[in-house]
């Protein structure tokens, strides 16, 4: 476990609501009101207007799931490597997703990120990450990291594709000791970003989904089929088209075919 000298850990402190419009939203305001230190953890009971990726909503049934914010104060953190936090967020959902799956003896399916950071159990969305950055110059000053996971909520449309380790465990989890593995999985990704950010982009690489093999996407709204390789620095999608061209995609250009 990696620790940062003169930081307290990720979760030391929580914030706990019975019900929030967005975590995120709550947390930049009270750090900016009350300076809030970096590890503070704001936890909801219920979200009722959490954002996720390209304007979605992201809400959670009432002591079901789990909504938090994490706030994080880096110190001397490259901007230019700010989707590294990212990554590292996505690793920590991934650990307590196999990690439930695991202890329910039955056998781990397929868990992956899909980029940019969600976390899918054989396709379906379990977990969404949402990131606002505050940038200094050439530094990130401050990140608030908003993380969705559905823990024992069950009942969506079948076009959602959603799922939740209630439904790939068969057992009721506890909401709080989720939230206690989770802080504990941050704050170990969050050391090894700060002291072997390689080792996050390796284990980040290796578990993003349809990796090496060919899906269909748009690519500025037209239908393509790419072979997902990699991502890079600042959080473009690396991919191979049929023709064996490999360029980078940000996500005002290029989404999964299927959302």
């Amino acid at each position: 476990m990696f620790t940062m000298p003169g930081q307290p850990r990720i979760g030391h402190r929580v914030i706990e609501l019975d019900e929030v419009d967005s975590t995120n939203r709550y947390a930049a305001g009270e750090r900016v009101r009350l300076y809030l230190p970096h590890g503070t953890a704001v936890l909801a009971h219920a979200q009722t207007h959490g954002r996720g990726q390209r304007g979605r909503t992201w809400s959670t049934q009432r002591g079901l799931d789990l909504a938090v914010s994490f706030i994080l104060l880096p110190r001397a953190f490259p901007a230019a490597h700010q989707f590294g936090l990212a990554k590292a967020a996505a690793l920590a959902v991934h650990d307590v997703v196999v990690g439930a799956i695991e202890r329910s003896g039955r056998t781990v399916p397929e868990v992956c990120i899909k980029w940019p950071n969600d976390v899918l159990v054989d396709g379906d969305k379990v977990a969404g990450i949402l990131i606002a950055n505050e940038l200094q110059g050439a530094l990130l000053s401050a990140a608030i990291v908003g993380i969705g996971l559905n823990v024992n909520s069950s009942g969506w449309p079948p076009d959602m594709r959603a799922t939740s380790l209630l439904q790939k465990t068969g057992v009721r989890h506890e909401v709080r000791e989720v939230f206690s593995e989770l802080a504990a999985r941050m704050e170990h990704w969050w050391g090894c970003l700060i002291a072997h950010a390689d080792e996050v982009a390796q284990a980040y690489r290796a578990r993003l989904w349809v990796r090496g093999r060919f899906a269909a996407f748009r690519l500025d709204g037209a239908p393509v089929m790419l072979r997902p390789l990699d991502v890079d620095n600042n959080g473009r999608l690396l991919a191979e088209d049929e023709a064996g061209r490999v360029g980078a995609f940000g996500l005002e250009r290029l989404r999964f075919d299927r959302g």
